[in-house]
């Protein structure tokens, strides 16, 4: 066993703080919070898009080589507890215990340029590792009440940690989403908005990827009312549904008194320079509210003996051609004709945007719960 011999003199500290703290009971996991929504696997649509900056002047500018396509990509999601997480405190702040998940998001190009349809062969277009955390509140450093923590690393050499106070309601029926803008930000102040062209459907030679968007236009995959409001595909993803309760919360890099803390990060090539004063594309702020909404289905179960193995049924198709949630039905007794049962699943809308230097983005897109268990 180690040891440490400490000088004559040496001054004792009587710290009853070190070493002597209750310690939870390891069985115990910590709580989840609202994150308790999140586990599992998440698949679902939305829209990208991207404003980006010429390398030099015009004529000449940026080739694309490689098409880039607003359309809505197809976005998967992986998530699962972690359990128990000690932060340890110092003085009289004691212990926390935190919690949450850890997930991959992947998401793929879907965009069919010959029909307009969201169909085409998935090319990647985003990878993102990381946590979501939920903060138990503190009562002297900090004095903070529970929070959420969303820490991000993305290829492109951006990490990002956002956080919020955590939701503590939620209310009954749909969410409110508000409309949101495309129009990127003039050259050193993100206060102006400038009118593009490019953000005119109907203009088939407008600097943008694809240029004609009349396949688009007819498929009814990009509408004026889409790219005067990207959010309009949120709230079309949940037409029809019976959303029968919903909780939100917005994560930030730069969040609002009380909550502080948070950031990102940039890799040298981002910044440009030690002071970012001539960046590539220096991402400095990201913003992101979630919505978790509660969808209520009706769901015909089939005839059913006792001893029969489990059915996957399908929630019934959207008009959208959205992706829906399986469920794995056990009747725990025999049933012998059709009978319509009522059950539950959980949908996250997410409207995510970021703020850079160079470039302005934004990126909408829905998540549906794509497999959920009920009981016996």
């Amino acid at each position: 066993m180690a040891t440490i011999n400490l000088p004559p003199g040496f001054p004792k500290v009587d710290h009853p703080q070190v070493g002597k703290k209750p310690r939870l009971p390891g069985t115990q996991p910590a709580s989840l919070g609202a994150l308790a929504k999140f586990t599992g696997s998440f698949t679902g649509t939305g829209l990208n898009t991207i404003f980006r900056p010429n390398s030099g002047p015009p004529p000449l500018g940026t080739s694309f080589p490689n098409p880039v396509s607003p359309i809505p990509p197809e976005i998967s999601q992986r998530q699962r507890p972690l359990s128990k997480v000690a932060n340890r405190g110092f003085g009289s702040q004691n212990d926390i215990f935190l919690n949450g998940v850890a997930y991959i998001q992947s998401v793929s190009d879907v965009a069919n340029m010959e029909t307009g349809e969201r169909d085409g062969n998935p090319t990647g277009i985003h990878f993102e590792t990381g946590l979501w955390m939920n903060i138990p509140a503190t009562e002297n450093v900090p004095v903070l009440g529970d929070s959420l923590v969303r820490m991000g690393s993305i290829p492109h050499g951006t990490t990002i940690n956002a956080q919020c106070l955590a939701p503590t309601s939620s209310y009954q029926g749909p969410p409110q989403i508000l409309p949101v803008s495309l129009k990127p930000f003039g050259e050193g102040n993100i206060d102006t908005k400038l009118d593009l062209e490019s953000l005119n459907v109907s203009d088939p030679i407008t600097p943008r990827i694809p240029q004609d968007l009349s396949k688009f236009i007819t498929a009814g995959t990009i509408t004026q009312d889409i790219l005067d409001d990207p959010n309009t595909v949120l709230r079309n993803a949940i037409e029809g549904q019976n959303i029968t309760q919903t909780v939100v919360f917005t994560v930030s890099t730069d969040p609002p008194s009380p909550e502080f803390g948070g950031g990102a990060a940039n890799i040298a090539f981002l910044l440009g320079n030690p002071g970012a004063e001539v960046p590539n594309s220096n991402a400095f702020q990201m913003d992101a509210t979630f919505w978790i909404e509660t969808v209520e289905y009706s769901l015909m179960v089939p005839p059913f003996k006792s001893g029969q193995a489990s059915m996957e049924i399908s929630a019934p198709a959207s008009p959208l051609g959205q992706p829906r949630p399986v469920f794995l039905v056990s009747p725990p007794y025999e049933i012998t004709s059709p009978k319509t049962i009522t059950v539950t699943s959980t949908q996250i809308h997410v409207n995510v945007d970021s703020v850079n230097a160079s470039a302005s983005a934004r990126f909408g897109l829905e998540l549906t719960g794509n497999e959920v268990g009920i009981g016996k």
